[in-house]
């Protein structure tokens, strides 16, 4: 049976001449925690502030589905089943605390074997060296947002300024020389942000101060209407996010995280103890005129929360500044090298998240809004410029099998997704 790649699924029509030419690049760029509702393209209750306008302009060249879901929303289990197209059960890697089997297939071995280069910076948390990649670069676990260590193939090596920033340099390093040149490439370049603790990049910290954010409807719910494990969560803005470790309120002046006993997430507090004197220069004179303003105004009950979310949402949002930013050097980067027309461009991440929504931050309940993820893709020539799927359902499983049906590559029997390059 002939198959028209994206002849169904994208509501499209490809010729057979367009399959048999040249075969594609592919450039995915994947962040961490991304809601779509933050995304301008995507229209949610954010879309007001204009978070994203580089990934925007990208939905604009191509195709953007409204009904993207993950599998498994955990970071570390997401990417393994985007790695393996099996679900978590099957690649063996079910919650952050497994390790990844990196002698199974997967499908940057496939392209490989298919004759595609491969590279892959950033964030990995899968442990392990990562294997089906001819240049590698990770961060250890989560990693840290400043100053952060990578996992090369030739050691451990600190690299200074925002992790953010950091990836960009080497995935555009490798665009313009690392790669083969003669032969196609995919290259994965993956973010940890606006993962928590969301610490964004130095220029970035004031964004937003001369504005409110928009609240969801539901910051105050009360999940009257909900199934009854959702009143017994660890993932309030309420009662669990922390003005420390989780907002900053005075994280820059001198504080002792060892002090506070409990199971909090410290890793920002830590983090800040690598910081250059510049670096923490800049945080004390961003955040300390604020925290000055919350202690004056003594705010409780909905006020301290209205406060929460400000403080929170700004911070996650000036995250996703600096991967809007990423994509707009990659792009950028692209044309410049004159590979744009013909490299597919995909821009995802590994789950929602909770921005407010229902009270919550974080993404562990199984709600749209944890469960959605952000799926575009641009692909010149074959993908009409401005499309939306709001038909079809698609899932982080089917990523490999499209990946490798775009590169020519066959699909192996045993991976669970479905190639939106079918009938």
């Amino acid at each position: 049976m002939k198959r028209n790649c994206l002849a169904l699924l994208l509501i499209l029509l490809v010729s057979n001449a367009t399959l048999a030419a040249k075969r594609p690049n592919i450039l995915f760029i994947f962040s961490d925690d991304h809601a779509p509702h933050a995304i301008g393209a995507y229209n949610g209750w954010l879309k007001s502030v204009n978070p994203t306008p580089r990934i925007d302009q990208l939905a604009r060249q191509g195709m953007l589905f409204e009904n993207s879901f993950c599998t498994n929303s955990i970071c570390g289990p997401s990417r393994a089943v985007i790695m393996s197209g099996k679900h978590s059960h099957k690649n063996g890697f079910m919650n952050n605390g497994n390790s990844f089997d990196w002698n199974q297939q997967i499908f940057p071995k496939l392209l490989q074997k298919a004759g595609y280069t491969t590279a892959i910076y950033g964030k990995s948390h899968l442990k392990g060296t990562p294997q089906g990649f001819d240049d590698w670069k990770v961060l250890p676990g989560q990693g840290l947002y400043y100053n952060p260590d990578m996992i090369t193939p030739d050691g451990r090596k600190r690299i200074n300024g925002h992790c953010t920033d950091i990836v960009t340099d080497l995935a555009v390093e490798w665009l313009k020389t690392g790669r083969d040149g003669d032969k196609p490439f995919m290259l994965m370049v993956q973010h940890k942000a606006p993962h928590r603790n969301w610490m964004p990049a130095a220029r970035h910290l004031d964004l937003y101060d001369d504005i409110d954010i928009p609240e969801p409807n539901t910051l105050f719910d009360k999940w009257h209407d909900n199934a009854p494990p959702a009143r017994y969560q660890e993932l309030e803005i309420d009662r669990h996010m922390h003005l420390n470790f989780d907002l900053f309120v005075d994280l820059h002046a001198g504080f002792d995280g060892n002090a506070i006993k409990g199971r909090y997430d410290k890793s920002a507090w830590r983090n800040m103890q690598r910081m250059s004197e510049q670096q923490l220069a800049t945080w004390r004179a961003a955040y300390g005129p604020k925290d000055k303003d919350f202690h004056a105004r003594k705010l409780t009950a909905d006020s301290l929360v209205r406060w929460k979310f400000q403080r929170y949402a700004k911070n996650y949002l000036r995250c996703i500044k600096g991967v809007d930013e990423s994509v707009g050097r990659l792009m950028d980067t692209l044309k410049q090298l004159e590979l744009d027309d013909n490299t597919v461009v995909i821009y995802s991440s590994d789950q929602g998240f909770y921005v407010g929504d229902h009270g919550w931050y974080d993404k562990r309940w199984m709600y749209d809004e944890s469960l959605k993820m952000p799926f575009i893709i641009k692909w010149p020539n074959t993908i009409k410029p401005g499309s939306r799927n709001s038909t079809h359902m698609v899932q982080n499983l089917d990523y490999a099998e499209t990946f490798l049906e775009m590169a020519g590559a066959p699909v192996p029997p045993d991976m669970q997704g479905h190639s939106w390059c079918r009938y």
